[in-house]
């Protein structure tokens, strides 16, 4: 029953604030006009209604113009298609289609996106009774958000016919408001009941409806104000002099965006002058008003979710202290935020600590579990909550057995929803009486923990969750010092131990403390003697405590015995540990003698490389002497010659490689001259080949592209076609190496800076089966921080990391297993450079619920008989390469950076100087922790080494 209030109630909040002189005045008065007739009429028909039969239907809004529309309508509907067996196929479709989401729903409940589908396929078939069903339950699950609630009843009221019916709608409107506080369904409510006011206590009904909706959301900001004006306009409409209605929102002083609007219309209306009271309300509300706007008008400029600018409200308010206006900004919050965990705790906390008004507190607790019925943090202060306020003990219980099956992420998460309720259950036992129908309850529920955790936590999650028995711990302490039962608490710690937690000295030190306080002697001592022989983390500590007992409770023979046992438990340890340290010594040693072996190796490839480089005929030269001395004789050079030249091929032959190399754009050379003279022409080849010069200023519409296939032939005409989907290419500059080879890399320079910024989608597209890279065009000299990597590397809770993938895994298939567990809004398989498939794979789900379901339902999977790991994205922080100015010492010279290869520390770093050539330098001055600091300016040398010769330097390399 949409009225032109509703219009005005769902316009978009970045509307400014209006004055009573505001350019769209008209529009409002007019609006206003119309709404007052829609209510008189609604109001007129309903109590013509009520005085007896023969009401017109033209008395309820409903002209014979509609009536015909709707008959068109139906006619055009029930007539048969053209096409109808197309219709069956669809409707074949959907009804598998709602056979499996039933299916689905059966075996996981908690999956919201399957509710939403369901509804809408049984809404499209028609299905009534069952689409009805389907939206009670997914309402008993969770909370149905303002669009769903709508639609909801709207098809309800379109189906109501008699009293009963308008009942049914009323309590569906009641659940509605429950869930969150929604201004749109509030004006909804009253309006309808407008609908019922010929009903006996309708007049009541109504304005009950309209005085609890502005209690609730009559101080919103920018929606405040419709519901304002529609109580207005009925209460105009059933009285004519309603003036307290009218202007109740002035007098009540409440801050709204378009207060002034209103002011201005009340003094319009109004036959008497303003009271005194109501103006100064309304300065009031203005003042105020200016302290809220900043807030508003951030909210209003910034988008959904809004999460921060709702934070920083939230601040504000907390600090003025008005529990209505708190509350209200945290249901605005929690309407575009329903999913943050922290937000909800944060309301809560608020509630438990300040309002502490049991219906508020525990509706908000209810509503926050089902939003995020994964975070234990809200399950455990819900219980806190339920047993603050006094709460049926079984309706409790039902709330943790709800808790359980709620599907945390975390095995822990368990541990501590089960710690809550054991602290509840431990509260409610009187333990002056020896025995209770408490205490057994209590009793049974530490002996179910143990069983839930062994058996389905462990078997979920591959780990216990309770690693330290902190459950059983609470227990034996529970025991012993409340029930005075230390033969169960011995047996609680008895279990403890033999878990694992034998070898930890505090755990032997809390359990000797427990028999300290609440055994006797003999116990102590016992289990003292065993934490010397078990402990293996801190044996002197244990041996410590024993000894100290002994020496002021012990007898002589007690004190021999402690003092040979400590002696001998610590001789062993001694010796294990020497053992340990000699084994890793060893190791250490043969890493060293490996280190060096692989040293020495290096060295000795090193000087045979050297050699072979000096061996050379280019570096013959300086007489004959020197080349007999490297053992070049003169009969090796003939039959070199002879090689070379019957490798020349005939002239013609020679020509038509020279001309295929030219035409190639590479530098081919043919091997028919001796090597020094092709070094040289190799060089002068460098020399001469022209450079990709590139233009710093182009790059706003040029591109950088890379990874392509090295043995792409003639790469601009291939990638042409390509890139000119984007726009106009006006040039492509493939980079060649000195060979003239394609080094797998080019410059993409457009027309216009929008071809340059679509050319970047086409990133990672394959091309000759390669992943082509796409990035901007960016001089990195100038922009060291620049980062090409588009990727987040922080924890994303709504995108799952996978791996352990087969490589024969396409994008579709897994895309089709993700899809079973939410919406997937984007896909992407890690490839190399090559374009190979490594295994793993980011999905990137709507939000953090359907991504931890997936991370519980995916991960173990099989998939091609591999069993895949999944886990929320977070992958580790890439490493930021250290900024310069990080590298200058407090009050120092700046260090220069020590680069290196893309393997590590090269060769070329190394000293080439001849240990013979290199003069002693003067004995550094040391200081008091090692060589003092170098003078700012060396001395130059005194001396300058002589000049040598490529034979000076052969002859240093072969002298013993």
């Amino acid at each position: 029953m949409a009225t032109a209030a509703a219009t005005s109630a769902s316009e978009p909040e970045a509307e400014s604030t209006a004055g009573p002189k505001a350019d769209g005045e008209e529009d409002e008065v007019k609006a206003a006009r119309t709404r007052r007739k829609v209510l008189s009429r609604a109001v007129a028909a309903a109590t013509y209604k009520t005085m007896g039969p023969g009401w017109d239907q033209q008395e309820e809004g409903v002209s014979e113009s509609d009536g015909d529309e709707y008959a068109m309508a139906s006619s055009a509907e029930s007539s048969p298609g053209e096409y109808e067996w197309e219709y069956d196929e669809e409707e074949e479709k959907n009804q598998l289609e709602i056979e499996r989401l039933e299916e689905q729903l059966s075996i996981n409940v908690y999956d919201y996106n399957c509710h939403v589908d369901l509804i809408r396929l049984l809404r499209l078939e028609g299905e009534l009774t069952k689409v009805r069903m389907a939206r009670q339950k997914m309402s008993e699950i969770f909370p149905l958000t303002e669009e769903l609630w709508l639609e909801w009843l709207h098809d309800e009221i379109s189906m109501a016919q008699d009293g009963l019916d308008r009942e049914h709608v009323y309590d569906l409107f009641e659940k509605a408001v429950k869930d969150y506080i929604c201004p749109n369904i509030w004006l909804e409510y009253g309006q309808y009941s407008v609908g019922g006011i010929g009903q006996k206590g309708g007049l009541e009904k109504v304005r009950s409806v309209f005085e609890r909706a502005l209690s609730s959301v009559g101080l919103h900001m920018t929606k405040g104000l419709a519901l304002w004006e529609a109580y207005r306009e009925f209460e105009s409409a059933i009285v004519e002099a309603a003036r307290v209605s009218t202007c109740g929102c002035l007098r009540t002083g409440w801050g709204c965006l378009y207060m002034e609007a209103t002011f201005a219309e009340y003094e319009e209306w109004s036959e008497d002058p303003v009271p005194e009271s109501v103006i100064q309300n309304y300065n009031k509300a203005l003042q105020q008003l200016e302290k809220y706007k900043p807030y508003e008008e951030a909210l209003l400029q910034a988008e959904a979710p809004r999460l921060s600018e709702y934070q920083a409200y939230i601040d504000f308010e907390m600090k003025i202290g008005d529990p209505a206006r708190i509350q209200l900004i945290f249901e605005r919050a929690l309407v575009e935020n329903c999913l943050v965990p922290d937000l909800w705790i944060r309301y809560s906390q608020y509630l438990d600590r300040q309002l502490k008004v049991k219906d508020l507190v525990l509706s908000v607790h209810n509503r926050a579990v089902r939003n995020c019925p994964w975070t234990v943090a809200l399950w455990s202060r819900y219980l806190l909550a339920m047993e603050r306020h006094g709460v049926d003990h079984q309706v409790i219980s039902v709330t943790f057995e709800k808790a359980l099956n709620a599907g945390f992420i975390q095995a822990t998460d368990y541990v501590e929803i089960w710690q809550a309720y054991l602290d509840y259950l431990r509260r409610r036992v009187d333990f002056k009486q020896d025995s209770s129908k408490e205490l057994e309850e209590l009793r049974a529920a530490f002996t179910r923990a143990l069983e839930y955790l062994k058996q389905e936590v462990e078997e979920r999650f591959n780990e216990s969750g309770d690693p330290s028995c902190v459950i059983m711990q609470n227990w034996a302490r529970i025991e012993a010092r409340l029930c005075n039962n230390m033969q169960k608490a011995r047996e609680l710690w008895d279990s403890i131990m033999t878990r694992g937690n034998a070898k930890y000295a505090n755990m032997w030190l809390e359990y000797y403390n427990l028999e300290r306080a609440h055994g006797d002697t003999q116990h102590c001592r016992k289990a003292l003697h065993r934490a010397v022989q078990c402990t293996s983390d801190y044996p002197e500590h244990v041996c410590e405590v024993l000894l100290t007992m002994e020496r002021t409770e012990g007898s002589l023979e007690d004190w021999d015995i402690a003092v040979q046992k400590t002696e001998t438990r610590l001789a062993r340890v001694n010796e294990q540990r020497m053992k340990a340290a000699e084994k890793e010594a060893a190791l250490v040693q043969q890493e060293e003698e490996k280190a060096e072996q692989r040293k020495r190796a290096r060295a000795e490839k090193k000087a045979l490389k050297k050699k072979k480089k000096t061996r050379g005929p280019e570096k013959r030269g300086a007489d004959e002497d020197d080349e007999k001395e490297w053992g070049d004789d003169e009969e090796e050079q003939p039959s070199k010659r002879r090689r070379v030249e019957n490798s020349i091929p005939a002239a013609g032959e020679t020509q038509n490689v020279e001309v295929a190399a030219g035409l190639a754009g590479k530098c081919a050379t043919v091997d028919v001259e001796p090597p020094s003279k092709q070094k040289e022409k190799a060089a002068s080849l460098k020399r001469d080949m022209p450079k990709v010069l590139h233009d710093s200023s182009k790059d706003s519409i040029t591109v950088f592209v890379s990874n392509l296939p090295y043995s792409m032939q003639e790469p601009d005409v291939k990638l042409r076609p390509l890139f000119e989907a984007c726009g106009e290419v006006v040039q492509i500059r493939p980079i060649f190496s000195n060979r003239g080879d394609f080094r797998g890399y080019c410059y993409v320079e457009f027309k216009e800076e929008k071809s340059a910024l679509q050319a970047l989608e086409m990133d990672r597209k394959s091309v000759e089966g390669r992943p082509m890279f796409v990035s901007p065009c960016v001089d990195k000299s100038k922009n060291p921080d620049f980062k090409v990597f588009r990727y987040s590397t922080s924890l994303e809770k709504h995108k799952l990391f996978i791996s352990g993938l087969p490589f024969s895994c396409t994008k579709e298939e897994l895309e089709e297993i993700c899809k079973a567990h939410g919406t997937v809004k984007d896909l992407r398989l890690v490839t190399n450079r090559a374009g190979k498939p490594k295994g793993l794979a980011y999905v990137e789900y709507e939000n953090e619920s359907q991504a931890s379901q997936a991370v519980m339902k995916m991960d173990g999977m099989t998939i091609k008989e591999n069993v895949i790991k999944v886990a929320i994205s977070n992958p580790p922080q890439r490493k930021v390469p250290e900024k310069p100015e990080t590298r200058k010492a407090a009050g120092g010279p700046m260090l220069l950076p020590q680069t290196y290869g893309a393997r590590g520390k090269g060769r070329t770093q190394l000293s080439l100087l001849p240990r013979a050539l290199q003069r002693p330098s003067a004995a550094a001055p040391q200081a008091e922790n090692g060589p003092a600091a170098a003078p700012a300016v060396a001395a130059p040398a005194a001396t300058e080494a002589p000049k040598m010769s490529n034979a000076d330097f052969a002859k240093l390399f072969l002298r013993k």
